[in-house]
């Protein structure tokens, strides 16, 4: 007689992922489970859920890489039990990391001797990296004033309107005041002259941008110093410049090398750059340099000794992976200057192909400049139809992920679409997005237009009864619900008549 049993009780291993109770049944989302459960089953949720995000090539939102190359990929996972912070016990990879501080120190052309070593620090962002150079003119800035006699509580620094969070961040969480030269029409980076206008005794530095978050566009550092310099004569003050060169550290150097922006500009005393955005290594890598000790206060640098000899650490966090410092060093040593001066015109070559192509719809203004950062950042001539918040939404039916965002102040009443083209993005794909996006063009005009009178009138009605009046970001997220509302409705009545 033949024995069988159910398949309850057969054995768990001979069952298909998909047909055992563990993806069968419901897991819960915010309390960990009371029982374990098979590894194969556990990946399987996990990478099913996965599947729901955006393609991290077509992210074009996203300034940081999305690809590297396989010999890298298996550096990166051979490291990736390696913890940073255990310098005695990986000396090679705390080696590399100063090599890597060393080659991009003379990327910006630091003033070092033949055998002076840079000072920098790796990071796992720019935000760290800004965190970081924040806190040293910070201290020494408070140091002078002290021994001056000086009162040293209303630090301040002064930006465009256009930086990125990060330096918000900084000024919250350390007490500095943030002075922000406002934006106008037309011109969306901080104006030197304006910047040096707000410069006062307590000003600990002036922040400025090589490639805004907004456009591309490189700030003048150059104009910047000079007008500086002019005004310390003046008044007998020496404030300095940071360059926050998150964007464009590795990309001016390569296309733009005659620029000066770097420490070739005597105020110039620290700069920072991610290395996880065109340093071409994937998310979790940034860089922080400055000119020399003198610049880098030793009061801020701790020294341990409890993981073996003795470590100077000058970092917000402790643990951090090794895998980006090394693939960092990778791709220094891989695609030398040589290599990355390609990888840079390729991308520059394929934004002026992405700019032809919207510009031949007649439809957009583009805002970006061909010189900075390679992206495209573009607005509709005309949105009184429809808008850029629409046209971001609808490309998402192709997979496109592009960013729409109003400009800071005063230049909030401009609504933009950014892409940025990125080491992966191929001429092919910038064809192709031009397509799509004449598709989108071509579908919005058959709808009809946003339903701006009337929020207008239910705005004005608000106001009259004491109600808050609404941002501008919330009146085009309430618009855009409304039309995709109305274009969900249409499609279901359509699909009832057939």
């Amino acid at each position: 007689m033949v024995l069988s049993k159910t398949a309850s009780q057969s054995d768990v291993s001979v069952h298909s992922t998909f047909a055992s109770r563990y993806v069968r049944d419901q897991l819960p989302r915010f309390r960990m489970p009371e029982n374990s459960i098979p590894k194969d089953a556990a990946y399987q949720i996990i990478n099913d859920e996965l599947m729901l995000d955006g393609n991290p090539r077509l992210n074009l939102a996203s300034f940081v890489t999305t690809w590297m190359e396989p010999e890298c990929n298996k550096l990166i996972m051979d490291a990736i039990n390696k913890n940073y912070v255990d310098m005695d016990e990986y000396p090679v990879t705390t080696e590399l990391q100063n090599r890597c501080v060393n080659m991009i120190a003379h990327l910006f052309n630091a003033p070092l001797g033949d055998s002076e070593t840079a000072v920098g620090v790796g990071t796992v962002g720019s935000s760290e990296a800004i965190m970081l150079a924040g806190l040293a003119f910070k201290r020494k800035w408070q140091n002078k004033r002290k021994a001056e006699g000086k009162p040293y509580d209303k630090p301040n620094i002064v930006t465009g309107a256009n930086v990125q969070v990060c330096w918000e961040k900084f000024a919250r969480y350390f007490e500095v005041e943030l002075k922000e030269v406002k934006l106008r029409e037309g011109y969306y980076v901080m104006d030197p002259a304006k910047a040096v206008e707000m410069v006062d005794e307590n000003t600990i530095c002036v922040a400025a941008i090589l490639g805004s978050t907004l456009n591309g566009e490189f700030e003048d550092v150059k104009l910047l110093n000079d007008l500086l310099v002019e005004k310390n004569k003046e008044t007998g003050w020496d404030t300095p410049i940071h360059v926050d060169a998150a964007s464009g550290g590795f990309i001016a150097p390569f296309l733009y090398p005659e620029l000066e922006w770097d420490f070739r500009l005597p105020l110039v005393k620290s700069i920072n750059v991610s290395g996880h955005k065109y340093g071409l290594v994937y998310a979790g890598i940034g860089w922080v340099i400055w000119r020399n000790k003198e610049d880098l206060p030793e009061e801020l640098i701790f020294h341990i000794n409890y993981l073996g000899a003795d470590q100077p650490t000058f970092t917000l966090n402790f643990s951090k992976g090794s895998s980006q410092v090394i693939a960092q060093y990778y791709q220094l040593i891989r695609l030398g200057y040589e290599g990355y001066r390609n990888i840079m015109e390729n991308c520059h070559e394929n934004a002026m192909v992405l700019k032809e192509g919207l510009e031949k719809t007649g439809r957009f203004n583009i805002v970006s400049k061909d010189e900075g950062v390679p992206l495209v950042a573009f607005s509709l001539k005309d949105n009184k139809r429809h808008d850029e918040f629409e046209i971001s939404e609808m490309l998402r039916r192709f997979g496109w992920i592009v960013p729409a965002y109003t400009m800071p102040a005063d230049a909030q009443h401009i609504t933009v679409l950014r892409v940025v083209i990125r080491e992966d993005f191929s001429r092919t794909l910038a064809e192709r997005f031009v397509i799509d996006i004449q598709k989108v063009l071509h579908e919005l005009d058959t709808l009809p237009a946003k339903v701006n009178a009337k929020l207008a009138m239910a705005e004005e009605e608000n106001s009259k009864n004491g109600t808050v009046k609404k941002t501008a970001i919330e009146t085009q997220r309430e618009i855009t619900s409304y039309w995709k509302k109305f274009v969900s409705e249409r499609k279901t009545n359509k699909n009832k008549i057939c």
